[in-house]
């Protein structure tokens, strides 16, 4: 019998990764199509792998040959420094790779897009937990990265219209794990692997961003990876989308405290609040009911659990 054939678009980067080796765990045909433009893109072995530029509409159809199911989580992205530095970047190449990876997915008639998309589109709520059909009531997100998001939705939305091509929304919220590399920069990368990379190198006080207020619910990139997977494989989560995040909110005060405890710091814990970004979210919160009710999924990682094989993680990449 043939395998299921699954297409994985951003398939070496860091949730893309897990995404791969889980779909491996149970017996998929892989497919991976990466630029490997991430220093800690990795090429996952035993499935297929193109390294190829998604922007390019052959490519895209070569990478579509003889596939079911895409997931498509090739974008530019990274932390909210990268966001501020280049935002026209962001905009233009992900709508390049919109473009692309869509009309070959309907030129292949392939069954299904998983598109993931980000909590990011939240970015103008007032309204918390943020629900799924929040999306058409709150004003459209402010930074570059956020809109790029939505559009990429719209996208979803658009090509089923006109084309019929079934599609699946995944929003994840803050997602942390091994294999995430703390940026050259503040800011580069994602607040995680900053602060712990700050923490081992000896910064004293601890900068944070802001005033340390900042709320955040962060989910194991396993739980995102396995709520992929579930929503791939559910015929109800055709033509619908999904918040997939722990709904455990944390300070970022409260988490560099965390993290200075796990990083066995000697001395007493003191930080220093530098200025924030410009677009900087004071909090973000999801609901997940709808996962939970229609894929069976819930969040199983704990924060606090999983942080000391992360700290071992970035002092072997330090």
């Amino acid at each position: 019998m043939k395998k299921i054939k699954v297409l994985v678009t951003g398939g070496a980067g860091f949730i893309g990764s897990e995404v791969v080796k889980q779909l491996l765990e149970k017996k998929y045909q892989v497919c991976v199509a990466d630029d490997l433009s991430k220093k800690e893109a990795k090429v996952p072995d035993n499935c297929e792998f193109l390294k190829i530029d998604l922007t390019n509409k052959k490519k895209s159809l070569l990478a579509m040959e003889g596939v079911d199911f895409c997931v498509h989580l090739a974008a530019k992205i990274g932390g909210i420094g990268y966001f501020h530095k280049y935002p026209a970047t962001i905009l233009s190449e992900n709508n390049k790779m919109y473009s692309s990876v869509f009309e070959a997915a309907v030129e292949k008639k392939i069954k299904r897009i998983i598109y993931l998309s980000s909590s990011m589109v939240f970015e103008s709520t007032q309204k918390f937990p943020s629900q799924e059909e929040d999306i058409t009531q709150i004003p459209p997100p402010v930074s570059s990265y956020g809109f790029s998001k939505l559009v990429g939705e719209w996208y979803c939305r658009s090509f089923f219209d006109e084309y019929g091509l079934k599609y699946t929304i995944i929003r994840p919220f803050n997602a942390y794990g091994i294999n995430e590399s703390p940026g050259e920069e503040v800011g580069y990368a994602h607040v995680i692997p900053d602060l712990i990379k700050k923490i081992l190198q000896g910064q004293y006080p601890l900068e944070l961003l802001g005033d340390g207020k900042q709320t955040r619910c962060f989910t194991h990139v396993s739980d995102i990876a396995q709520g992929i997977i579930l929503a791939m494989e559910s015929k109800k989560a055709e033509n619908e989308d999904f918040n997939i995040g722990s709904e455990k909110e944390i300070t970022m005060l409260e988490l560099a405290k965390l993290l200075w405890k796990k990083c066995q710091v000697k001395k007493t814990f003191k930080v220093k609040f530098v200025t924030g970004f410009k677009y900087d979210i004071k909090k973000r919160v999801p609901s997940s009911k709808k996962a939970k009710r229609m894929l069976g999924w819930k969040s199983i990682k704990k924060l606090e659990k999983e942080l000391p094989n992360i700290i071992e993680w970035v002092k072997n990449q330090l």
